[in-house]
């Protein structure tokens, strides 16, 4: 059965295989393609229309880029870039890099420090980015070498954070100290030789230290002697860049020339500069003159103390370091092989080492005569004269309204600010805002007077006032074309009677009252002398008559008329040609009455007031000595009156100072001490009105119980 099946299959699978062996059957015929549709021709493209030509753009960069080329900042070649090349490695140190190097000097302004020396080839001078980036946009301040901040700065703070110097009075003090082994300089004998003890280079170019003066420090500043702060130009030509191209670095001649003149710049000088400060006789010279003089006194004085004191002689030069050199063969100028690094002076001592970083700081800074030109002087005066060199001709400051040093304009150094109360007079800009406004805010420090503190409108127009008010509240006019009315302004006191009853009114004459104070005229009131009870500047006495407005002769009858308006001194030759036979002014009278008592009725009027008032102080302390308190007067120093706690009739030093501040007064007293101070705080009341200072004085020795009995009353 299975086998039969087995060939059954074996039948029909080879059926199959045949059949797969036999021809194939046709195929069906493909469909034809469709044809292509023939294409559309393409249409021609448009013509384009003609380009516009492109504006003209007019860029200021390559006019920039021109000026900058030309500058020192851009003179890649220049030893301020190069002094590194040579050097293993030849890297710009950390300690020049902020002002050598355009990398530098970005990465301290951006983080106050530099972290990488930059490669010397690769410094190509100071580039466009180092002033112009994210930084230096919003920089308004400078930390000075003294470790002084200014701040309020503009733009050109970028150009004060390497023209400023690299030592000043601090670090010439440490480097003293240092050198002598102690913490207080004021401990070092100033005329020991000091092995340790070095020059301290300012550096070059150290503007901004010289304009800034003593709010900067840059100078060594000796003790006991103030000195000039910024030195303000005016309002248009005050900062670095406002005088300078801050690209071609040259200052812009066309704003000088509008108030100066023609002319080379070492030639200016202003009004206020009367003053001949290197004493050779020529008046005429610019500041840069001045300078130059003072600068070969010092000079002298630097050799003559070298020579005398450590012994060894000294010179000078500019262009070699560092600097000073041993006088070797003793001429006394710098010979062939003498200005070289191993022939440096070395035998210092503090009082030349501080004389010649003076020095050195007015060499280095050529423009000084103008970016301060009077705290220069005032460093070369004070260092020549600290050597012991002859100063006899030389003049350190000017007349009162431009004596930028003294305490008239340094007062408010340490508040920032003139107040309000006291910003008319003793700020440059106090008195044009008062003549505009009628009132007064607080005012920038100035040092002293400026052109436009009194010239206003077309020049040389003047402020102009048609009348003056006194502290009495009594106002006065004046007469169309008298300048007095400027003047008055600040010469009228800040007091008066009025003042005075204020606090005395209603107290008995004799007894100490804590409701008074001593009221203080302040200083120079010419005003209120010359119109005496007009206005009662001084303390007039109940029950007395006194005169009032002294007429002088025409022309010579208001301030002007007999003060140089910037000198400020009396016209004396033409005193003297009505009064005739006399040398000096304070020898004049116009009477032969012996007001004083003591004799003489020949000595001039300001004789008579300086012995009435010399009474009227030794009865205000014995008066103040019978109530049992003491009291003793120091013109110099405030509040002026103080308990003389020694009863030695002296103000010594001690007693001289606020805290021992007389406050034991009585109204007779108080009044009497106001009249007294009035005589002596103007001295030139015996021209202004002597009579009225006289009666004055008189009253106030017989409100304190003086005897009169030898003088005469006006």
């Amino acid at each position: 059965m299975h086998k039969k099946l087995l060939i059954i299959a074996l039948l029909v699978g080879a059926s199959l295989l045949l059949a797969s062996c036999a021809a194939p059957a046709e195929c069906p015929e493909c469909p034809e393609a469709p044809a292509c549709p023939e294409a559309e021709a393409c249409p021609e493209a448009p013509a384009c229309p003609e380009a516009e030509p492109c504006p003209e753009y007019e860029s200021v960069l390559p006019g920039l880029e021109a000026a900058y080329l030309g500058s020192g900042h851009a003179d890649s070649a220049a030893e301020a870039f190069r002094h590194w090349d040579e050097d293993d490695p030849a890297v710009v140190s950390l300690s020049c890099a902020k002002c050598h190097s355009s990398e530098g000097y970005i990465e301290f302004v951006s983080t106050g420090e530099i972290s990488v020396e930059p490669v010397a080839a690769e410094v190509m001078g100071i580039t466009c980015e180092a002033c112009h980036n994210r930084a230096t946009a919003v920089k308004t301040s400078v930390v000075m070498p003294s470790g002084i901040e200014l701040t309020g700065l503009g733009d050109e703070a970028r150009c004060m954070e390497c023209h400023q110097g690299r030592n000043s009075k601090v670090s010439v003090d440490a480097a003293v100290a240092g050198a002598a082994g102690v913490e207080d300089v004021a401990e070092v004998d100033a005329d020991a030789v000091f092995e340790e003890l070095g020059f301290s280079n300012i550096h070059y170019y150290p503007a901004a230290a010289t304009k800034y003066g003593t709010f900067a420090k840059g100078g060594y500043e000796y003790a006991g002697k103030t000195y000039d702060g910024n030195f303000a130009h005016v309002e248009e030509f005050d900062t670095c860049i406002e005088c300078h191209s801050p690209h071609t670095l040259e200052v812009r001649a066309e704003g000088c020339v509008m108030c100066h003149g023609e002319g080379e710049f070492s030639g200016y000088r202003m009004e206020g500069s009367a003053v001949d400060y290197d004493g050779d006789g020529d008046m005429e010279e610019g500041i840069a003159g001045e300078i130059a003089g003072m600068q070969e006194a010092l000079y002298a004085a630097i050799q003559a103390y070298a020579a005398s004191v450590p012994g060894a002689g000294i010179i000078y030069d500019s262009h070699a370091y560092p600097y000073f050199f041993n006088d070797s063969d003793g001429d006394g100028a710098v010979t062939e092989g003498e200005a070289n690094y191993g022939n440096k002076y070395a035998t210092w001592t503090p009082r030349l080492a501080r004389a010649a970083y003076n020095y050195q700081m007015s060499v280095k800074d050529p423009g000084a005569f103008a970016h301060g030109g009077k705290y220069i002087i005032q460093l070369l005066y004070d260092s020549t004269e600290d050597l012991g060199g002859d100063v006899g001709a030389l003049h350190r400051i000017d007349h009162g309204h431009f004596a930028g040093s003294e305490e008239a304009f340094r007062h408010w150094d340490e508040d920032g600010e003139v107040s309000s109360s006291c910003a008319k007079c003793h700020s440059a800009t106090g008195l044009p805002t008062f003549a505009k406004e009628g009132m007064n805010i607080s005012a920038e420090v100035s040092n002293g007077f400026q052109c436009d503190t009194c010239h206003s409108g077309e020049w040389p127009g003047r402020f102009t006032f048609e009348s003056v008010t006194f502290p009495s509240g009594a106002s006065v006019a004046v007469a169309e074309g008298d300048e007095s009315g400027l003047c008055m302004q600040c010469h009228q006191g800040r007091s008066s009677t009025v003042t005075v009853n204020g606090m005395a009114a209603g107290l008995p004459g004799d007894e100490v009252s804590d409701k008074l104070r001593f009221s203080n005229v302040h200083y120079f009131a010419a005003g209120a002398s010359r119109f005496g009870t007009e206005v009662q500047g001084g303390y007039e006495f109940d029950g007395q008559e006194y005169v009032g407005f002294f007429a002088h002769v025409a022309g010579y009858d208001s301030c002007t008329g007999c003060h140089d308006a910037h000198v400020l001194e009396v016209k004396t030759s033409e005193c003297f040609t009505c009064h005739a036979g006399y040398e000096d002014v304070k020898d004049i009278r116009m009477s032969d009455v012996d007001y004083d008592g003591d004799g003489d009725a020949a000595e001039g009027i300001a004789g008579e007031v300086e012995t009435m008032a010399g009474a009227l102080y030794d009865a205000m302390k014995t008066y103040s000595a019978g109530i049992g308190f003491p009291v003793v007067y120091e013109s110099h120093s405030y509040p002026y009156f103080f308990a003389d706690t020694n009863g030695d009739g002296e103000a010594t030093p001690d007693e001289a100072n606020y805290g021992n501040q007389f406050k034991s007064w009585t109204p007779n007293l108080v009044e009497a001490a106001y009249n007294y101070q009035y005589a002596l705080k103007d001295p030139g009341g015996f021209a202004h009105n002597g009579q009225y200072v006289l009666q004055l004085l008189y009253d106030s020795i017989v409100a304190v119980g003086g005897d009169v009995s030898a003088m005469t009353r006006p």
